[in-house]
Order: structure tokens, then sequence, then C-alpha cells
């Protein structure tokens, strides 16, 4: 029997953190008496890196990692942070779990309200996987509730968990597996908390092999993911010797909620299931894409009822933003077909070499569409791409209006050091996680950047959130707009890197119905 409770009856937790300006600069106990998601407020996660704890706290040179299904590999660095992810040249899979921070603060003056550390008894996240963490802030009946996904089970300091099995035994191909064993496997987790600090927990059995990256209470009540996954040798769909299968565990998929106290809960058969799943064998018949890849989406938003997602990263599919035009059941999913965002691109990443790399979506209003795209840091990109894209609808197509970029793209941090040395310069390249607000013709809008930097892994990069205001009647780059430009909310901060931002609207009726309960 699930531990699952109502929201209005969980009980409160005493929750510490460290602010977001400075690194364990301060500590703030949330009570249940205290508003977390304050109206008007910014939310951002991060993570910090923590080589005290877990397998990382032992990571030395000759350790073993994750290689191949047939074989491992040795670490070429010990756990010193500027150079402990050069070991993602002998694993792929190399990762070190770390907690979760949410940090809620007055998105103007960066005022922090408050700080909580998500109990990593329960979740935690990958540290060098910069796709990872996304939030978004929904309201129903029982009040408002930040929802994102994480890894259930690992603890700090674990190894290569973000490309590990989700359920034990999954997949024998994957070499995460081979080289840890076939219970080396934690759930990818939907994590709700509600506006007063309380969590409750979905465990999934999707994704396994990659990360969950993103997820979302839909108007009708379900759980929508977005992530990736087949780390292994994974190739039909159906029947393959994973289970469960991982080509039916990815790309977008409807989650039933659970919403139990602990994420150490049973996942009822048939909870979950992958939206239009045969997208992914639409590409290549000499030589298919790997199952799995062509819909390694990203990031996700509903709007009018439509959920609208992303793929900008790997070598398959399409690069483009795609959207369903209903919130499919369960039963729904595997019928419910996808399709691309009429005027985004339709050609292959194979062809363009996946110089569009979409991240987010915001939408300030039915006709204006706000796009950020990572960038990958080549010319193409710097002088098309890369940055705060914004978009108009015009006669039912989508067309590219700009791109925002002052303040933002070839901006380099320096002098980074800490606690292990000086961390190599960082270079802003684009942007990921995406929110806003509109008031009146602005549009506030804050992101998470991308960076390129001689790490070897820029997931682990020092990174930023950074804001901008626009000018939501303008299609053209104007005067007015050519002067727009990027300001720093929060980081560089050295060992720590923020991943989603989410914006919390005006208080609701049920809001205020629910905090007098």
């Amino acid at each position: 029997m699930h531990n699952v409770v109502s929201r209005a009856a969980r009980r409160a937790l005493s929750l510490s953190g460290c602010g977001i300006f400075a690194l364990c600069a301060s500590s703030t106990v949330v009570r249940a008496e205290q508003p977390v998601l304050k109206p008007n407020s910014l939310v951002i996660s991060s993570t910090s890196y923590d080589r005290s704890q877990g397998d990382v706290a032992g990571l030395t040179v000759g350790t073993v990692l994750s290689g191949s299904a047939k074989a491992t590999s040795s670490a070429v660095a010990g756990n010193n942070y500027v150079h402990v992810w050069d070991n993602a040249a002998v694993d792929a899979s190399f990762g070190v779990t770390s907690a979760i921070q949410l940090t809620d603060i007055e998105p103007h003056s960066g005022h922090v309200f408050q700080t909580l550390s998500v109990p990593a008894d329960q979740v935690v996240t990958s540290f060098p996987s910069k796709s990872e963490l996304g939030l978004h802030v929904t309201k129903d009946r029982h009040g408002s509730h930040l929802v994102f996904v994480a890894y259930a089970g690992a603890g700090v300091g674990a190894l290569d968990v973000s490309n590990s099995d989700a359920v034990a035994g999954q997949d024998p191909t994957n070499p995460v597996t081979f080289a840890f064993g076939s219970n080396y496997a934690f759930s990818r987790t939907v994590v709700s908390m509600d506006a007063h600090g309380h969590f409750s927990y979905t465990p999934t059995i999707n994704y396994g092999g990659n990360n969950g990256r993103s997820a979302l209470l839909g108007s009708n009540g379900l759980y929508y993911t977005v992530g990736n996954a087949n780390n292994g040798n994974a190739a039909t769909f159906g029947p393959n010797g994973t289970n469960p299968d991982v080509t039916e565990t990815t790309g977008l998929e409807v989650v039933n909620p659970i919403d139990a106290l602990t994420s150490n809960v049973s996942i009822p058969a048939n909870n979950s299931a992958q939206v239009d799943p045969l997208i992914q064998y639409q590409f290549g018949t000499a030589k298919p894409d790997k199952p799995g890849k062509d819909n390694n989406y990203r990031g996700v938003t509903e709007y009018g009822g439509a959920l609208y997602f992303t793929k900008g990263s790997g070598s398959n599919g399409i690069q483009t933003v795609y959207t369903i035009s209903s919130l499919p059941t369960v039963a729904q999913a595997a019928a419910t077909k996808i399709s691309i965002v009429p005027g985004f691109p339709t050609d292959s990443a194979k062809a363009t070499g996946g110089d569009f790399t979409p991240f987010a979506v915001f939408f300030a209003n039915a006709t204006t569409m706000y796009v950020t795209d990572e960038g990958t840091g080549n010319t193409l990109d710097k002088s098309s791409h890369a940055g705060l894209q914004k978009w108009s609808l015009v006669n039912g197509v989508w067309q590219l209006d700009y791109v925002l970029t002052n303040g933002l793209i070839g901006t380099v941090d320096t002098s980074l050091n800490g606690y292990d040395g000086q961390y190599p310069d960082v270079t802003t390249v684009g942007l990921r996680n995406l929110t806003g607000v509109i008031d009146g013709n602005n549009v506030t809008l804050w992101a998470t950047t991308s960076t390129s930097s001689a790490s070897g892994d820029q997931g682990a990069d020092p990174n930023k959130v950074v804001v901008i205001t626009d000018r939501l009647r303008s299609t053209t780059m104007m005067s007015a707009v050519a002067r727009e430009s990027f300001r720093v909310v929060a980081g560089p901060t050295y060992g720590k890197v923020y991943r989603g931002v989410a914006y919390v609207t005006e208080r609701s009726d049920e809001d205020e119905a629910e905090s007098e309960r």
C-alpha cells in the first residue's frame, strides 16, 4: 500500500540550506507556517559539488568506473573539483550525485526569501548533467506546486547514476550495469513541493540509461515528463532484452501521480506511458538512429491546453520545437501524435550539424513565443541561433523575429577560485531553462546560462542566472530592442551550478484557502 496522503495533510519538514549568492554563507530554516512559493517571486534550482560523501569521497586515479558493456575503465583523476570531470574522457557515463537546493528570491532585487534543501535521503541530482532540474510551478485545487525530476535512493556522492538503469536489471547492455551490478538502479522520480515546503514523490520506470530533465503538472492533474534513455544497445521497439523496455520509457511520458511522502514506494504497473513511441524510428533505412535518441527531449511547457517541448542535443532526429495539441492520459499516450511546431526546423540533425539547439519555451501570449538556444560556441550559432529567440505567429506559422544576445554571448568569467584551486575560464555560449512574466508591453525573462570551457565536462562549469526585459509588441531589431541587455541575477559561484528557474504568479483563491487550513 502506498504511503499517500492529501497535500493539505502532509507533515511539515524542517529544511535547511545555503543562500544562493554565497556558498553556504548563511542558513535558513523553513517552518510549516512560512510560505515558500511566494507570489511574484523567482524560484531557482541549484546544486553544489560535494566530494566528502559516498563513493566520490574515495575516488582516486585507478578507481573502477563504467566503460563499456564488456569492460570497465579506470579513473584518470581523483575527486578534486577542477579535475574530476576529466574522468569523462574514459567514462562517458561519468557523473557525481549531489543535493538539490531550491531558492525563492525577490526577482528584481535578488533578496533571498527562503532556501530549502531537498531531502537528499529521498532524491538527488547528477552534478554535471546540464539538462536536469527544470522547474515548473502549477496551480490546482490544492494550491501551488513546484515540480521537477530527480533520482531516488542514490544519496550524495554516487557515481554514474545519470546513466544507470531506472529499474534493477533493466538493461544488461548498459555499461553502468556492467560496472556496478544489476541492482545499481535509481528511479527517475517526479518531485512536487507545495507552497509550504512539503515534498511528495512519484517514482517512475522511465529514462533508464539516461536522465529525466523536466516535469510539469498538467491542467488535467497528470504529470508530463521529458528526458532521454538507452545507454546500452537496445535497438528495436518491443521485446528487446530490456525490462522495462528502454525504447518505450523515453521521450515525452505521461505519468499518473503517486504523490507519496517517501520516494521508496512501489511503482504500479502501467503507471506511465510514452507519447507517440514510434516517432523515434523515422530516420534512416541503411543505418537507423539509435532508439531513444530521436526523441531526446529537454524542455517542456503547457500553453492553451497543448504541450510544447524541445530537442536540442545529440546527432539524431530533428533539433526543433515539438507539440501535441491536447493532454493525453496514460491509455491515450501511444496513439497521440507528436508534430513539429509550424515554422520551426524540419531537417535532420545530421543534415544541419545540430546548429539549432533549442532548450526551453515560454509563451508571452498566443502569438509570441520565446525559445532559449543552448548554443555550441561555433560561428553560426553566435550569429543566428544562440541566446534568447523571439518568435511570432503569422498566418498559422511561427517566424523568428530576432535573437537577444547583448551582455550574454561571449562573456567570459575568470578567476574562479575555490577550495580545489582555480577552475578554467568559462565563456557563456547560450541559454538553457527559462521563465518569464508579462507586465503591459514588457516581458521580463529569466534563464540559466550554458557555457564553454576547458573543463572535462562543461555541464560542471559554474554558470549564471540572467534576466532581460523585452518589448512585447516588437517584432524587429529596432533601436530600443537592440539596446536590451542581459544582467546577472546569480553566479557564477565556484563549485555550484544553476539549473532551473520558475516564476511564481499571484496567489490564487485556492492558495489562500489552503494556507488557512
